[in-house]
Parts: structure tokens; sequence; C-alpha cells
């Protein structure tokens, strides 16, 4: 048996709410399937169901996330609500600059990399900080060589900031060895860390 619970528009604890309703009414083995539209909902939904020993198949569609959750032992759903089922957390946002060029926007190029200067030095300034900040294309000219803009980029590693390099740039414009900061990468690793953020945000 299979239900289907649209908690589109909700805010949490609702969708956990209604999750729990729909889940006691289910045999062992049976599914329900709940939809929501923002992270948090999503979240929450899979930490309950989780914690009553369900299973849970998480699939992303359009805007809205689809959780299959499958019942699991009858008395772990059945039992009364804690505090910890109603606490609404965000899960931990991963965020990710993405910089494929040396210079900042479209125009004079002089221009550009000065403003791509203050750019990089603004980062560490601003919360929340990126987990990652991936440079690709001419973008890894940024952590090479005489770059002026080293020590910055260092200090944001410093705070635990991960600094990754695309190697085939590296290797085109003959920088591979004169990367001074942060590791170097492949284009999977760059695609895989895109996918899985939370949110990217790309300058240029």
């Amino acid at each position: 048996m299979k239900q289907i619970l649209d908690c589109t528009g909700m805010l949490c604890p609702e969708p956990v709410v209604h999750t729990k309703n729909a889940l006691e009414t289910l045999a062992t083995g049976d599914t329900v399937l709940v939809i929501v539209d923002n992270g948090e909902c999503k979240h929450n939904v899979e930490r309950f169901a989780k914690n009553r020993d369900c299973t849970v198949k998480i699939q992303s569609v359009g805007d809205t996330f689809r959780l299959q959750i499958t019942k699991g032992d009858e008395e772990k759903v059945a039992a009364p609500f804690t505090p910890e089922d109603y606490a609404c957390e965000l899960p931990t946002l991963e965020l990710v600059y993405v910089i494929p060029s040396d210079t900042l926007g479209h125009g004079d190029e002089a221009l550009g990399r000065i403003l791509m200067q203050a750019f990089i030095k603004t980062i560490g300034e601003v919360s929340p900080l990126p987990q990652k900040i991936l440079l690709y294309n001419s973008g890894v000219r940024l952590a090479t060589g005489d770059s002026n803009l080293i020590e910055p980029l260092q200090e944001l590693a410093n705070k635990g900031v991960e600094i990754l390099s695309c190697g085939t740039c590296l290797d085109f414009y003959n920088q591979k060895k004169e990367l001074r900061v942060g590791d170097m990468t492949n284009m999977y690793n760059i695609v895989e860390a895109m996918a899985q953020a939370t949110r990217t945000v790309n300058p240029c």
C-alpha cells in the first residue's frame, strides 16, 4: 500500500506531524510519499523517519523533494512525539564559490582584475564562508605564480575554506608547478562539488 502526502507550502514541524499520522495508518513495509518544497522540511521529515526505524529514499523533482518512506517498526512509529521530533533544524549550508576567470565581469580587463582582487579579499568578511572555492579556466591564475591574491586565498584556506584548482587548466596555462595555495583537482570533483552544493555563487 502506498499513500501520497502533499506537504508543499507547509512549515516545520507540520510535515513531520502529517508524516507520523500517515505512517500510523500503514502496515509495516508499506510506503508513504511525502512531498515538501524546502530543504528544512526535507531534512526534518527524513530525520524523523529514520529515527522511527523507517527507510527513506529522496528524489529532487523541480522545486520539490519527494521522500519515499517505508514503514519500519510499528512500536517506534506509534511512540509519542519527542522534543527532537519537533526540532526544526536546517541542514548545514554547503556554499560553493565557482570562479572560472581571473577577472570579474565583462568589459575592460584591467578593471576586471581590480574587481576580482576586491571580491576575493571581501569573501572572508561576509558570512557564511564558502566550504569550497572552485577555480577553473583562467581562474586558476588567482592561486598560482606571483598572483597578488595568494595571501587572501591562504587566509581563507586557514579558516577552513577548501581552495581547488582544475588540473587540466593548470596544465594548459603551464602553471602546475606554480600552484601556491590549495589543491589541484579534476573536472569530476568540480562537477560533483557543484551538484552537491546547497548553493553556488558564480561572480563572473
